[in-house]
């Protein structure tokens, strides 16, 4: 592991800002939308929501992981703390794939953490290529209203690869 104190608190700052924005974007939809039933439709409150929640818990595991990371490797447990900040490193689950059941136009805040992650550069870059693609969508895609065209799209994605 990397001992670049500088650098490792840049990057823990960068994770805790970002998390902080998206909670503070949490709680400010929350009180837009109030209690909402369950809806599938995306951009919906209740998908906007849930989109928020996952853009910041994904963030809140990567700092985590990030921080038990330092924590070994503080320690002297360089082992550990190579494995670890590989983990830390992998795409983070649900970001940006948060943002595609978000109502448009995005709040502020969560665009702005969705551009700290993309700058930060210690993720892989296809997490900074979905982000700006989920940043330039002018709405939301996911959940979408038409599965067996949403699945053949993917199957060609992938195949394409």
């Amino acid at each position: 592991m990397f001992h670049d104190m500088t650098e490792l608190a840049r990057i823990g700052r960068v994770l805790e800002e970002a998390h902080s924005l998206l909670e503070g974007e949490h709680k400010r939809l929350e009180r837009e939308y109030g209690p909402t039933p369950y809806d599938a439709v995306a951009g919906s409150p209740a998908q906007t929501l849930r989109g928020v929640t996952d853009l910041s818990g994904a963030m809140a595991t990567a700092l985590k992981q990030f921080a038990l990371a330092v924590g070994y490797s503080v320690l002297g447990l360089d082992e550990r703390a190579d494995r670890m900040l590989g983990v830390a490193r992998m795409k983070p689950v649900a970001f940006p794939s948060g943002a595609d059941r978000m109502a448009r136009p995005l709040g502020e805040d969560t665009v702005r953490a969705m551009e700290l992650i993309r700058d930060l550069g210690f993720f892989p870059e296809e997490t900074a290529v979905a982000t700006d693609v989920a940043l330039a969508a002018p709405q939301a895609t996911y959940p979408p209203a038409d599965w067996n065209a949403y699945e053949r799209e993917r199957r060609d994605r992938s195949e394409r690869q």
